[in-house]
């Protein structure tokens, strides 16, 4: 989300749902992001 300018609190909330959205639909993305730390997700269906 780097190079973003935003004039008030309204538009950066904006900005930051519509990416968020966008993450919501790719479960990869934050299993690439926890890969490299040594972390799990532990899903509750899975316990």
């Amino acid at each position: 989300m780097g190079n973003f300018v935003v004039a008030d609190l309204t538009g950066l909330v904006r900005i930051i749902k519509r990416n968020l959205k966008k993450i919501q639909y790719r479960p990869y993305l934050i299993d690439g992001c926890l890969a490299r730390t040594g972390l799990t997700i532990e899903h509750p269906l899975n316990t």
